[in-house]
């Protein structure tokens, strides 16, 4: 059992957790990528202080000449200016981005750049044919084979003001017929564990990267794999905090239950505990007549609560009213969602006994199903690479970000995340937690999460993504039968990811303890977002809010934001040429639709080029 299990990871696994609360804080959440980005032309893509640049370009920002207060200062960028947008890149690199963006726009080498990269290989060589991807797609968007190799690109990058989050991007090139047997394999035998369709495996969508171009997707295979891999991060880490890569101070940790966690139905039986649960709570709010309100605005009367647990029959008079007895519990006369989702930790017995109500059918069934001797182990072992990650990267002076998942994932992984913020964000964000914006509940899981973080006194951190799986997440939605996750459309989704970012940033204003990564490839929401640091007096030299763009996009955006003094970095893939196949596939799948959607950064790109020549640098070099 969940309740039983967390206790004995904690006495084995870390002296200062006393323990770790499985209840849901609010589900959606994810150490830092870009990768599970954002919506761009209707298509979905998707670092601790000491990082900003002290040298100002004055033809880059146009600040406020009336105050000395560095505080109240007004920034305006130019994101028209190609001089201090690709200052970094010599000719030879704009000429490739312009040829690997114009390559991304033909649909034919698109659909199948995978299957012309295997027969490239077989035609060239692998030597030759290494040398012609480190010439293009490779080069474009990986650094490096491996930590040595990309440090020139990463000390380049900060000369010009864009730090970086480092990320090991190798995976395993499986057919669909492989990826959908792995998944199987590993699920099928728990079927009778699930109570919702939802949370069960379904062969048709076993291979997960269907109609995924911009996060990575990986698949158990057993505990020697994931020991393995975590020692990648453990490495991974490390580069980011020596000293000599220290800009990179973000790390980016995919919490993927197949890449390093345990069995993905365990993390499925987990997601499905937290949101029977927050189901249950909203079945008793509407009860009450409070159906409707924002998440925090839900706060149900104490004694009529206990009146309809009773009648309900999921527990008998005394252990109910024990439920409620905690220090704070319930004091005030009425409990919120915040209280509701302590009583699922371990100092009650709660989810050993609990049946609950099945809003679907009306049925009480049981909250929590059994888990094997076997299973509990994996769940110990998962939580213990989580604990010994995040104790490395503050030992490293590393942060880290966790990434988005599935819907049907990511209530567990977010909860897991937020349980690590509690722990390691005591003295300032170390774990950030990705919020996808193209989900309905978006605003209650962050604002859920920040009210949390308020009360219990810890440093709150988001990755504010638009997301990464919305047409698979549709398709499952409408075969399976459970209603569609996703915002209706992309302005709502826009609409959505505003209103997110303008909460953590009256946040920071108000009291300095929130930080935001704003994970966008968005120019106006780029924008946005310094209008609103401009009206609440937010400095960029303050290091709370951070912006966050793929290697080897978007450079009008991430250089004149470093060099103006804001703390901007590239997501940083690296990974030997033959292994980072499959993340380059999806790069070119990803680039097509951003290309397509605009040209905006082609003709940045010639604009310059052009400005070089007629000034006669033929043979520009960046100077650093």
């Amino acid at each position: 059992m969940f309740n039983k299990v967390v206790p004995a990871l904690v006495k084995s696994s870390s002296d200062k957790i006393k323990r770790i609360c499985l209840s849901q804080g609010r589900f959606r959440s994810t150490v830092a990528s870009t990768q599970g980005d954002e919506v761009e032309g209707g298509k979905e893509k998707q670092v601790d202080e000491g990082t900003v640049v002290k040298a100002v370009q004055a033809d880059t920002i146009i600040q406020s000449k009336n105050t000395t207060d560095a505080q109240t200062q007004k920034i305006e960028i130019d994101f028209d200016n190609t001089h201090e947008a690709y200052k970094s890149k010599d000719n030879i690199e704009l000429l490739r981005s312009l040829l690997v963006f114009k390559l991304c726009t033909f649909d034919f080498l698109v659909d199948k750049n995978k299957m012309l990269m295997d027969l490239s290989k077989k035609v060239f060589g692998q030597r030759l044919f290494e040398r012609l991807m480190k010439m293009t797609f490779y080069g474009q968007f990986v650094a490096g084979e491996d930590h040595n190799s990309i440090k020139p690109l990463i000390h380049k990058n900060q000369a010009f003001g864009v730090g970086s989050v480092l990320d090991y991007s190798v995976e395993e090139d499986l057919t669909q017929e492989e990826a959908e047997k792995k998944e199987m394999e590993v699920t099928s035998a728990a079927e009778d564990k699930f109570i919702r369709k939802k949370y069960k495996a379904h062969r048709q969508f076993g291979d997960r990267r269907g109609g995924v171009v911009s996060a990575r997707t990986y698949f158990y295979a057993d505990e020697a794999k994931c020991d393995n891999q975590m020692e990648t991060f453990l490495n991974c880490i490390k580069a980011s905090g020596e000293n000599t890569i220290k800009c990179s101070e973000f790390n980016e940790l995919r919490l993927s239950p197949q890449f390093f966690f345990c069995r993905c139905y365990i993390i499925l039986q987990f997601s499905e505990v937290l949101v029977k649960w927050r189901r249950f709570f909203n079945l008793l709010a509407a009860q009450q007549g409070k159906s409707g309100m924002d998440a925090l605005e839900q706060k149900l009367e104490l004694e009529q609560l206990k009146e309809s647990l009773t009648k309900l029959g999921v527990g008998n008079k005394d252990d109910i009213e024990n439920w409620f007895t905690g220090e704070k519990l319930g004091s005030s006369g009425t409990i919120d969602l915040l209280d509701w989702n302590s009583l699922i930790n371990d100092r009650t017995s709660i989810s050993n006994l609990l049946v609950i109500p099945n809003v679907e059918t009306g049925q009480l069934e049981p909250l929590l199903r059994k888990f094997t001797v076997e299973e509990e182990k994996q769940m110990k072992r998962m939580l213990q690479r989580v604990d010994i990650l995040a104790k490395h990267a503050v030992e490293n002076g590393v942060r880290l970000m966790v990434d988005a998942e599935q819907t049907y994932f990511q209530p567990a992984i977010s909860r897991l995340t937020l349980e690590m913020q509690r722990i390691f964000n005591r003295e300032k964000p170390i774990i950030f937690n990705t919020y996808q914006c193209y989900l309905k509940e978006a605003y209650d899981n962050v604002s859920v999460d920040v009210e949390l973080s308020r009360r219990e006194g810890w440093y709150f951190g988001a990755k504010l993504v638009r997301g990464a799986y919305m047409y698979q997440e549709r398709s499952r939605a409408e075969e399976i039968g459970y209603e569609d996750p996703i915002n209706p459309d992309y302005e709502a989704t826009n609409r959505m990811y505003h209103k997110c970012l303008e909460f953590v940033l009256e946040e920071i204003d108000h009291n300095r303890k929130a930080n935001v990564m704003v994970a966008s490839h968005n120019e106006d929401t780029v924008k946005f977002t310094l209008e609103k640091m401009n009206q609440m007096g937010l400095s960029p030299t303050e290091n709370k809010v951070y912006f966050g763009q793929l290697l080897g996009m978007c450079d009008q955006i991430s250089f004149p934001l470093g060099q103006a003094g804001f703390p901007v970095y590239k997501y940083v893939p690296y990974g030997p040429v033959n292994e980072v196949i499959p993340y380059l596939s999806r790069r070119a799948l990803e680039n097509r639709g951003f290309m397509k959607g605009s040209q905006r950064e082609r003709s940045l790109l010639w604009k310059e080029l052009k400005r070089r020549l007629l000034n006669g640098q033929i043979l520009y070099k960046p100077v650093y």
